[in-house]
C-alpha cells in the first residue's frame, strides 16, 4: 500500500482481514500527521496487532512487475517485493481537458477550481463543489457544498466559512474527530486543557466486547468552549456527532460533563471524559 492517510490504513486493514500479509509504505516521517502523536500511535498499534507491516520514510521511485511479482524501488535503496500494489497519495482533480479557463473558470497549479467562500468562481453564475474545489475531500462536505451552492443560487447568502468538519476514519476501531487537535490549539495560541479517556472505562464498550482505543478532548481553559475531540474506538463516528452538535451549540463542555445520558451507550462516555483531564 503506498500511502498511509485514511483511505490507505482503511485498505490496509481490510486487507489484512482478508489474510493478506500487508506492508503501508509513507513518504513522510509518521503516518496520519493531521493527528496528535499519541492519538495516532495508539491506532497505528492496533494495525500492528492486526499484521500491518508500516514503513515510514519510504518514498516510492519506480515499480518493476517481472513474474507475476511487483518490485517497489525506494529512493533511499531498499527495495520491498509484494503480489500487487495498491496505491493511495491522493486525487487529483481531473480538469485540464475541460477548457475551464475559455469559460473564464480560473484554476491553481494542481487543477483545482477557484472559488470564495460561497463556492462561487471566477466565471459569473458558476460554481464548483466537492474536491474539484479544493474542499474537503469528504461525501458529506460535497453534500454540504450543494446546500451551500443552492442556497445561494436562490439569492442566499450561505458561506463555508466556519464550517465545522467531521473526519472520520473507518479502520477497527473508529476514529473521529472533529475541532482542533491538541498541536493545532496550542499553536493558534489557545491555553488547553486535555482530557483523555481509556475506552476501557466505558460500561458499554465492555458489553460490545470491544476495550480498545482512546478519547481525547482540547479545551479552551479560559471560555470552556471544547475546540475539538478525537475519539479512538468502537461508534466513534456516531458518538463525535454529539460533541460537533455541542460545539455548533456555543455550549461549554460542562453540558456535555453534566448532561444526562443513556446508559448504557457509547456516548455515556461524554460524562467521563470531561472529569478526566491530564492537563
Amino acid at each position: 500500500m503506498i500511502g498511509g492517510g485514511y483511505v490507505g490504513l482503511e485498505f490496509a486493514q481490510m486487507f489484512a482481514a482478508f489474510g493478506s500479509r500487508v506492508t503501508v509504505l509513507e513518504s513522510g516521517p509518521r503516518l496520519l500527521p493531521r493527528e496528535d502523536s499519541d492519538v495516532a500511535e495508539a491506532l497505528l498499534g492496533y494495525l500492528r496487532e492486526d499484521g500491518v507491516e508500516l514503513v515510514t520514510g519510504a518514498a516510492a521511485k519506480e515499480f518493476v512487475r517481472e513474474g507475476g511479482k511487483v518490485s517497489v524501488l525506494l529512493e533511499d535503496g531498499r527495495e520491498v517485493k509484494a503480489d500487487d500494489v495498491l496505491a493511495a497519495t491522493g486525487r487529483a482533480p481531473v480538469t485540464r481537458e475541460l477548457g475551464l479557463a475559455a469559460a473564464g473558470v480560473r484554476t491553481d497549479e494542481n487543477g483545482f477550481v477557484e472559488v470564495d467562500d460561497r463556492l462561487a468562481t471566477s466565471a459569473p453564475h458558476t460554481w464548483a463543489v466537492g474536491d474539484v474545489a479544493g474542499s474537503p475531500q469528504f461525501t458529506h462536505v460535497s453534500l454540504d457544498d450543494y446546500r451551500i451552492v443552492k442556497a445561494n443560487i436562490a439569492g442566499g447568502e450561505r458561506s463555508t466559512n466556519g464550517r465545522l468538519v467531521p473526519w472520520n476514519l473507518f479502520t477497527d476501531p473508529e476514529l473521529a474527530r472533529v475541532g482542533l487537535t491538541e498541536d493545532q490549539a496550542r499553536a493558534a495560541g489557545h491555553d488547553v486543557r486535555i482530557a483523555k479517556l481509556p475506552v476501557m472505562a466505558i460500561p458499554r464498550a465492555r458489553t460490545l466486547r470491544d476495550t480498545r482505543g482512546l478519547w481525547k478532548a482540547v479545551v479552551d481553559r479560559d471560555s470552556e468552549q471544547i475546540l475539538g475531540v478525537a475519539l479512538l474506538g468502537p461508534e466513534a463516528a456516531e458518538v463525535v456527532t454529539v460533541v460537533q452538535t455541542a460545539m455548533l451549540a456555543g455550549l461549554p463542555y460542562t453540558a456535555l460533563r453534566d448532561g444526562l445520558i443513556a446508559h448504557p451507550t457509547m456516548a455515556e462516555g461524554l460524562n467521563a471524559l470531561f472529569t478526566s483531564w491530564v492537563d
